[in-house]
């Protein structure tokens, strides 16, 4: 299940007046930036005039047993929600979206989905909250299932009105406002390969793991494999960017796959599982590497098949992570809960799906990332100008029977930074593992075992290993002494979330 709770309390934006709910039904997909298929759509009310308020998006449980939890659940997610964002609601408005099955009609999905809507009402009321209106929207048609009334509202439905030719559609197209296509479009370039191809990019994803993966779990390979991973990243975001984009969405995607060999792929998924590797991919993020860094994660998504479809996660994040960061918000929110789909627990995901529901500002979290780039470009350089100079002469050898021996010790892991929200990157943790999410936000899961090993110069806990006193332990040539005011990373992840059970989407 898919679901989102999207806070609409802009006053900048351009106001109209929808009457009865032939509107209201044309208005929908202006609401959400594409039409909803296979969805339940609530959208909250304020005051007298009925002004908008949150808006929520889950896709429809196929199992009519889950809907009463469900209907309480949707229920309080979006009254709760719209209280922590400003005020309660005075009314809510439901959209039921669906197309029909093989040999069904609009009509019989109207009355099979009847039950589901009569709960998601009953659920409401019983928060005092009423619904105004609850719509059924099928194969071009609509119908209410609070209106009676024939006359208004005839058993056979009521068609739409034609695209672009409503008050709605003009008010939209003078604010900008795009329409992208129905969300099974949008979720179908990113969906994993079915075609014949398929098996070869899986036969690729198997040779690529067999090398790659041991190597990263080596831990001192890892860093080689990052390095060679983001090199490979940036060499297919820049053959690309040179490429003449296809001006229809399909005819793009199948010129960016022929442009990404299998092994080429593979390397790069696999690559990305590390999460510091997938960081330093989130930089792409802005200007002219933006468009082609979308693309290039959309095709990598494309390549998780059959039994990598779990590897999709950090691809399709890191594709929503750019949407989102270009301003395309409806992409954003397909690609997040996509990847939430494939991985629940994943919390980059989870985290941007948060900060989306939140209506944060994704420059904070691209300060955050370009403080990364510059502060490891400085480090590099650091390193570099310390191997030109010659060595300083040797020490004499200690002796006095302490046992002591000097150790080199790596810098600490970089902590989040107080009150900077959303970073990336991770945070200490005396225990092991890593601490996830907009600062101070709990951890998402247990640490695993080869986590919580303790790194160089620290004991298990995560203590630092210090010398005895009147002894100074050696740092490796070119690092930085962070206990010494060095600056360091904010926490991980992020912003996903007011999800309570499912992924968030666009």
């Amino acid at each position: 299940m898919d679901k989102h709770y999207e806070p609409t309390d802009r006053t900048d934006e351009p106001q109209i007046t929808l009457r009865g709910p032939g509107e209201l039904a044309d208005a929908l997909p202006y609401m959400l930036g594409y039409h909803p298929t296979d969805s339940i759509v609530m959208v909250a009310l304020h005051g007298s005039s009925g002004r908008f308020g949150g808006r929520l998006r889950l896709g429809i449980p196929r199992s009519p047993g889950e809907w009463p939890p469900v209907a309480r659940q949707l229920a309080e997610s979006l009254i709760e929600g719209s209280e922590r964002r400003g005020s309660r609601p005075d009314g809510i408005v439901l959209f039921l979206c669906q197309d029909p099955g093989d040999g069904e009609t609009s009509r019989l999905v109207m009355e099979r989905l009847r039950p589901l809507a009569q709960r998601l009402r009953t659920a409401c009321g019983a928060l005092d909250v009423p619904v105004y209106e609850a719509l059924c929207i099928s194969d071009g048609r609509y119908w209410s299932y609070c209106c009676p009334d024939e006359r208004c509202c005839p058993l056979e439905g009521t068609a739409l009105v034609a695209p672009g030719t409503s008050v709605m559609a003009a008010a939209a197209a003078y604010a900008g406002i795009q329409v992208r296509g129905s969300l099974r479009a949008m979720e179908a370039r990113l969906e994993p390969w079915t075609t014949s191809a398929a098996r070869a990019q899986e036969e690729a994803l198997d040779s690529a793991a067999a090398v790659i993966v041991p190597r990263i779990l080596a831990g001192d390979g890892r860093r080689q494999v990052a390095d060679e991973t983001i090199a490979l990243a940036l060499g297919l975001l820049r053959r690309i960017q040179a490429s003449s984009a296809d001006p229809g969405p399909a005819g793009a995607d199948a010129a960016d796959d022929g442009l990404i060999t299998h092994d080429e792929a593979a390397a790069v998924i696999l690559g990305l599982q590390d999460r510091e590797t997938r960081d330093r991919a989130a930089e792409w993020m802005e200007g002219p590497d933006a468009a082609p860094a979308l693309r290039l994660w959309r095709a990598l998504a494309r390549r998780c098949v059959r039994s990598y479809a779990e590897h999709a996660a950090p691809p399709l994040t890191l594709a929503g992570w750019v949407a989102w960061s270009t301003g395309d918000e409806p992409a954003a929110r397909v690609a997040i809960g996509l990847a939430l789909r494939k991985d629940p627990d994943y919390l980059f995901a989870r985290l941007l799906h948060q900060a989306c529901n939140e209506n944060l500002d994704p420059e904070t979290l691209r300060q955050c990332l370009r403080s990364e780039r510059a502060s490891r470009t400085a480090d590099r350089s650091a390193a570099l100008a310390s191997e030109a100079r010659p060595s300083p002469p040797a020490e004499p050898a200690h002796s006095g029977g302490s046992g002591y021996q000097k150790e080199s010790t790596q810098p600490g892991t970089p902590v989040g930074a107080a009150g900077t929200g959303l970073c990336p990157g991770t945070q200490e943790n005396p225990g092991g593992g890593e601490v996830w999410g907009i600062a101070g936000a709990t951890p998402g899961r247990r640490p695993r075992a080869s986590e919580t090993a303790a790194p160089p110069g620290r004991r298990a806990g995560g203590r630092r290993v210090r010398p005895p006193a009147g002894k100074k332990s050696v740092r490796p040539a070119g690092t930085r002494d962070r206990s010494a005011g060095g600056r360091g990373r904010a926490g991980e992840e992020s912003g996903s979330g007011a999800r309570r059970d499912a992924p968030g989407d666009g």
